[in-house]
């Protein structure tokens, strides 16, 4: 059985867009995501300090592209920076659910509706709103729960749907980008803070 708790795991750190691209590159070329950890990290390629962060760091990456479908995968290797970006927004999107959550929820919400600022609390409410049907978020500590939402910032920042000074910046995604994460699932665009207006003439 599919377990509905949230895996919040997600504190090893922030977007990973160069080390990302890198390690889809070279699962085109092995095309076995054990063989890409192997070489990964035989040969340090992440360039990690210590062989337990290599380790961590892939484990990390691999299990956010192992969310992408094999067109995402190409057009994370050949896309625009931007698209590299929203494509691993939406992967992070789909491996964490608490993520999904908050960018559907929150984030998206909040830019509907004009509200164009995301703070500190908007975070700690809808974590302790999610905390009264899982019960696993009150065993996490409050300096978990802010390094959470530390890194969760982080990555809105890098990925410019956040600006510095924490007002939501409206998705501008591309046709070809639409096009390709349509073939998944089209509940993906919701991720996004945008208005379906912004998506006219891109959809089929």
């Amino acid at each position: 059985m599919k377990s509905d708790k949230y895996s919040m795991s997600f504190t090893t750190g922030a977007l990973f867009c160069h080390e990302s691209v890198k390690l889809a590159g070279l699962f085109i070329e092995l095309n076995d995501w054990s063989a890409v950890r192997n070489k990964v990290l035989s040969e340090n390629l992440l360039q990690a300090r210590t062989q337990n962060t290599s380790k961590r760091v892939c484990r990390e990456i691999i299990s956010r592209l192992k969310m992408l479908a094999p067109p995402e995968i190409d057009l994370l290797i050949n896309g625009s920076p931007q698209e590299q970006d929203y494509l691993l927004w939406v992967a992070i999107c789909r491996r964490y659910q608490f993520i999904a959550d908050f960018a559907v929820e929150i984030i998206r919400e909040h830019y509907l509706s004009l509200k164009i600022n995301l703070t500190h609390q908007d975070f700690d409410s809808f974590f302790n709103k999610k905390s009264e049907y899982h019960s696993e978020l009150d065993k996490i500590k409050p300096t978990t729960k802010n390094k959470l939402r530390q890194i969760l910032f982080k990555i809105l920042r890098e990925v410019d749907l956040l600006t510095a000074n924490n007002t939501i910046h409206a998705a501008m995604l591309s046709p070809r980008l639409v096009e390709t994460l349509l073939i998944n699932d089209r509940q993906d665009l919701l991720f996004f803070p945008m208005f379906e207006s912004n998506l006219k003439g891109l959809k089929k």
